[in-house]
């Protein structure tokens, strides 16, 4: 039994990071502390000084914890793991996980290339970003690539020349594969790709008028539309934005707009001093919070999994442990990280701007978050009380089989938290025990599997609250026997069809609940049944389709084990392998013209 007022008395005198369990052992607040001692047993003294929503979360606390530091700033820096980790009921929650394009230029290659990604990686690439916007950052990248020429695809540049690709034949890259443009050469054109990106384009824009020109002057029109198109577009994406300023640096403008428990967040993203979007970000549980605390939350789980830190944010707010979060941020992006509430200008009047675009977004979006509430968390609640389940419901998995006539039977597992799915934690298995079209067993296999890794293992992380199973009966006694096996108690729901295969309700404790099809959790169970059904369907396929490719290369001479993986891995499918050329084949990893001319004559 966890006596609070005893295990009061043990806290240290040291800096570190505190968390609260409610009874049914679940983290429900994550909290920091310079000194251990003082700060968590603020909470168990007078509850005058406390807010509602802490008062609250008081009563339910049946235990604590703590993890001590040798700092306060990596109290921060786990306090933030941990809550992004645990999603605690109690804290102020950034309920979005967006992540924003960037244009990619492989700078460590010898032949670089332009790249759309989402992820900024510690390499010796240069990125550009972040946008808000798909669309332009793909226009920008196919722009920069016509005008300098510079290679789109990932085909591995060796000394020994290949056939060039039908970019070659269409004016678009000058194949540095096929040794048609030297080294320095293509690194004089990704020089000029850089300037371009960097947002300097008035040489671009002047040679591309002159070439114009000419062309016209020659009475070649068609060249000159060609190079009229590109300016065309050279100024488009160039243009200046309507928000800019003088300083070529760059920033965020953070403010926010609030509304009871909810809150809008509006970032501004400026890079080079002009404004490249902006996007906004949902918190929830910010009714007793203090706006310091609102927006010291925001900036610490967003900028803790951003991939750009700039070197000053804007704010409309100090946050509270400013001092901290600078250091912080500061250590994060290597460089001086300032945080600055502007008092007078233009920088005023950007934190204003938006502040009045989060008070749009909150007015505008507050019947759309109550929906989504209601089909997400709302209907994962309506669950947890036909179920009975009193501690609630966050985690729940879903499991389905897909095999054509018992061949290459695999499972999947998919994952939804808060009624959301979360695709980083969906699992596949490819079926090993099991010969034939057995589901039973193939599920009690998955299951087995799946249920027998520790809690602490980073494949498969914490339990399930609940296990969605995609059947009826059957289904969940296979599932209840893995668990009765292994000692583990979780509740186990089947998810039942009619004869048309729609859903038409729960089983349960080998009862089967109806469900209204009008309600959210109907809808909501059968976004899952599609989704595990879905998830197992494309494995499956994927299993085959390698399978197949595997038997024809199989009778192939001099194509053994590796170089048959070598062939799926460059060209992915068995067509583009049967119309490849010798050098193209000659091309993939561990192949020679020898092995490329077998595969060549082979299919034809």
């Amino acid at each position: 039994m966890f006596d609070i007022k005893e295990e009061l008395k043990k806290l240290p005198d040291r800096p570190g990071v505190y968390l609260m369990h409610g009874e049914h052992d679940e983290i429900i607040y994550v909290g920091k502390a310079v000194i251990l001692k003082n700060r968590v047993r603020q909470y168990f003294q007078s509850s005058r000084n406390l807010s509602p929503k802490i008062r609250q979360m008081v009563k339910h606390v049946a235990r604590f914890e703590y993890i001590v530091t040798d700092t306060e700033m990596e109290a921060l820096v786990l306090e933030n793991n941990l809550i992004k980790e645990h999603r605690p009921k109690y804290n102020t929650m950034l309920r979005d996980d967006k992540t924003y394009p960037y244009i990619k230029v492989t700078a460590g290659e010898e032949f670089p290339r332009i790249l759309f990604v989402r992820k900024v990686s510690r390499d010796k690439a240069r990125y550009f970003g972040p946008y808000t916007s798909s669309t332009s950052v793909h226009d920008t990248i196919d722009l920069a690539r016509e005008l300098f020429k510079i290679r789109p695809c990932s085909r591995r540049i060796t000394d020994e020349p290949t056939k060039p690709c039908l970019y070659y034949h269409m004016g678009q890259c000058e194949a540095p594969c096929a040794g048609y443009v030297s080294a320095e050469k293509y690194s004089e054109n990704v020089k000029e790709a850089l300037r371009f990106l960097d947002g300097k384009t008035d040489h671009i824009e002047a040679m591309l008028t002159e070439k114009m020109n000419a062309a016209a002057a020659d009475l070649d029109f068609e060249n000159a539309a060609r190079y009229r198109d590109l300016l065309s577009s050279v100024r488009f994406i160039s243009q200046k934005q309507k928000i800019s300023g003088q300083e070529p640096e760059d920033k965020d403008v953070i403010a926010f707009a609030r509304q009871n428990d909810e809150a809008v967040m509006q970032v501004f993203f400026i890079r080079d001093g002009k404004m490249t979007g902006r996007e906004h970000f949902y918190l929830t549980g910010v009714s007793s919070e203090e706006d310091s605390e609102v927006i010291g939350a925001f900036i610490k789980q967003y900028y803790a999994s951003a991939p750009f830190v700039p070197g000053t944010l804007m704010v409309q707010k100090t946050p509270e442990d400013a001092e901290l979060i600078q250091e912080w941020l500061s250590g994060v992006k290597g460089r001086k990280v300032t945080i600055a509430v502007p008092a007078r200008g233009q920088k005023e009047k950007l934190v204003e701007l938006a502040a009045e675009n989060a008070r749009i977004v909150l007015e505008r979006d507050k019947e759309k978050i109550k929906l989504e509430e209601a089909r997400t968390a709302g209907a994962v609640r309506e669950l947890a009380e036909m179920l009975g389940i009193a501690s609630g419901i966050k985690r729940m998995e879903a499991y389905d089989i897909s095999n054509t006539s018992g061949v290459e039977s695999v499972g999947s597992m998919i994952v939804f938290e808060d009624g959301k799915p979360k695709r980083n934690a969906y699992r596949k298995f490819r079926i090993r025990t099991v010969k034939g079209p057995d589901d039973y067993h193939s599920l009690q296999e998955v299951l087995t599997r799946r249920l027998s890794h520790d809690r602490d293992d980073e494949n498969f992380g914490v339990f399930p609250d609940v296990i969605m199973m995609d059947g009826g009966k059957g289904q969940v006694n296979i599932a209840l026997e893995v668990m009765e096996d292994l000692g583990l108690e979780i509740p186990v729901c089947g998810m039942v069809k009619d004869d048309n295969h729609r859903t038409r309700g729960l089983i349960y404790e080998n009862q089967e609940l109806p469900i209204d099809t009008r309600d959210e959790l109907f809808k909501l169970i059968t976004r899952m049944q599609d989704e595990a059904h879905r998830f197992a369907i494309e494995y499956h396929r994927k299993l085959r389709g390698k399978a197949q490719i595997d038997s024809v290369l199989d009778e192939i001479p001099g194509i053994g084990p590796a170089r048959r993986k070598a062939l799926v891995r460059y060209f992915r499918d068995i067509s583009a392998i049967r119309s490849a050329s010798p050098e193209e084949l000659a091309a993939a990893d561990g192949m020679n013209r020898s092995a490329a001319r077998a595969v060549y004559d082979y299919f034809h």
